[in-house]
């Protein structure tokens, strides 16, 4: 049986061809199903002719475009393994990413080929180098396919579940980006879920505002409408331009990352228009604020809900949850407990273990915490991934395997709890938790009690006096008038009495990806930085463990 996400193309090609599939929202340009297939087929026949395989790993730096579309399900088709990175990342990560990920040909917009041969990326690896334009390639893809057409339609390679589909880059957000093997298998279960979780039906009109959720739009029988935006900055994006796609499509499915959700909720509610054609909402890439959450939810019809999946590159989804259940954790956020990530979609199975930096080699059931205790989010099922591609070490501090299934069990990098209702909550990255000789502090549990609409912040640790010393970054000037100031606030909460220092900055570093993951350990180096010369006592104070969403409970 083939595994590949193209099959649902030539599926859609013959029960609906003159549907539409690709709209480019900045032109009106589109593509119906058949003719994205018949596109796809002539590429993959010009491809493999020039020795782009089975097998064979591709980078492809095209931007979210008709050529886009048509060249990925050509390489899906092949059975070509594309290779996606983030071309916001920045040049030296790009070179990076691309030294590991060993391509051997290289697909991309002339600028692309201009910065590779400058910069001299993968020039180790690559054989076969194409061009969407007419420089700085071996081939030129316009050129290519002025060749008569072969009249037939592509022979889509048999691949199966276990074979290996592409490798994405994550973001680098906590570290270096690291290239994830993605299979057959997993994205055939990541559309499956998606489509189940969510009620998506063929028909649909999709707006994703990030590239990758973008192609899940035509295997899922949606008609993509590809927006008029800048995809690697996000948090910039003109919501005219988005609300307009909206309506003028009638656009049913929208994707957006939590700072776009952001803004262009502001936009909605400002100038109170409603969005009547959407069904539902889903926004992902980080915690979504909840007050960005419930003011985009005023612009939708009453019961649609604005969806915020869990999960990460390596495993995408793990949990849900909607709008008005995060209405009614917003108060326990606030008060210190996490932020709640809803309950895990079957068949995903998602577990708590004892916090360890160290690689686990095997999973052990044993181990495993009971609810409210915090350790580490743990999670086994059909879309998680076995390995990163050249990371030995990052495998081994990342993936247990079952020693009586073979199943891979992937270490998120989180840390969380459930509460007694069987949701998860989380409460912030590992790597990034404030350990001190006092005690432990967690960002998102620490964050939630200052954040508001009109201030974020981050929880840092700071060196001195021989300690680890917690320090609160501000990004915002002040609070609104009748609010009271953070230093108040930090005496308020036991779990956050120990924060001694706090500091105002302009704009956080944050991800290309989504420009809503805050670069925490940049900003650690700009607060140790800022305190250098300042004069301030060593805390001796015992650090006070935030509350779970039950104690807090409890305790009204």
């Amino acid at each position: 049986m083939i595994v590949n996400v193209s099959t649902h193309l030539a599926r859609l090609a013959g029960e609906e061809p003159d549907r539409e599939a690709i709209i480019i929202s900045a032109t009106g340009a589109g593509r119906t199903f058949k003719q994205l297939h018949d596109d796809s087929d002539r590429v993959a026949h010009a491809l493999r002719g020039i020795g782009i395989i089975r097998g064979l790993r591709t980078a492809l730096m095209v931007p979210p475009s008709l050529e886009f579309f048509t060249l990925t399900f050509a390489l899906f088709k092949i059975g070509a393994v594309p290779v996606l990175i983030d071309p916001g990342m920045g040049i030296r990560n790009l070179g990076t990413c691309l030294a590991e990920a060993e391509p051997a040909a290289f697909i991309g917009i002339p600028k692309a080929h201009l910065a590779r041969k400058l910069l001299g990326w993968a020039k180790q690896s690559l054989c076969t180098t194409v061009t969407t334009g007419k420089l700085f390639a071996q081939f030129s893809l316009p050129t290519l396919l002025k060749a008569p057409p072969t009249g037939s339609t592509f022979p889509m390679a048999a691949t199966t579940a276990d074979e290996t589909a592409a490798i994405l880059f994550t973001s680098g957000s906590t570290g270096v980006a690291k290239g994830v093997v993605y299979t057959h298998g997993i994205f055939a279960a990541q559309i499956d879920m998606l489509r189940q979780m969510y009620g998506i039906e063929p028909g649909e009109v999709d707006l994703s505002t990030f590239p990758l959720f973008a192609l899940f739009g035509p295997a899922l029988g949606m008609t993509a409408v590809v927006p008029d935006m800048n995809p690697t900055k996000p948090a910039q994006v003109d919501p005219r331009k988005i609300i307009g796609a909206i309506e003028k499509y009638r656009v049913t499915n929208m994707f957006g990352s939590p700072a776009l959700v952001d803004r262009v909720g502001t936009f909605l509610k400002e100038k109170g228009i409603k969005l009547p054609s959407l069904k539902r909402v889903i926004s992902a890439g980080a915690p979504v604020p909840a007050h960005a959450v419930e003011r985009f939810a005023t612009a939708l019809s009453p019961g649609v809900q604005v969806h915020t999946p869990y999960g990460a590159t390596e495993s995408l989804p793990v949990a849900s949850i909607g709008n008005d259940e995060l209405k009614e954790t917003r108060a326990a956020t606030e008060a210190g407990c996490g932020v709640c990530v809803g309950r895990p979609v079957p068949p995903m199975q998602v577990r708590i273990i004892p916090i360890s930096d160290e690689p686990i080699a095997l999973w052990d059931q044993s181990q495993c915490l009971g609810t409210s205790a915090i350790g580490e989010i743990v999670v086994n099922g059909p879309v998680v991934s076995r390995s990163y591609f050249n990371r030995p070490r990052a495998n081994e501090l990342a993936k247990m395997i079952d020693p009586a299934t073979g199943d891979v069990w992937h270490r998120m990098g989180d840390l969380g709890y459930f509460d007694s209702l069987g949701r998860l909550w989380f409460c912030g990255r590992k790597s990034q938790r404030v350990v001190t000789s006092r005690g432990t502090l967690h960002t998102a549990m620490c964050e939630g009690v200052f954040n508001r609409e009109s201030l974020r912040t981050a929880l840092v640790g700071v060196v001195a006096f021989g300690d680890v010393q917690p320090v609160l970054c501000c990004e915002f000037i002040a609070w609104p008038d009748g609010r009271p100031d953070t230093g108040e606030i930090t005496l308020r909460h036991p779990h956050t009495s120990a924060i001694r220092k706090v500091l105002r900055h302009s704009k956080f570093p944050v991800d290309v990806r989504h420009n809503s993951k805050i670069f925490r350990e940049k900003l650690a180096v700009w607060a140790t930085r800022q305190l250098r010369h300042h004069q301030w006592e060593a805390d001796t104070t015992p650090i006070v463990a935030a509350p779970t969403f039950d104690e807090w409970r409890a305790a009204q």
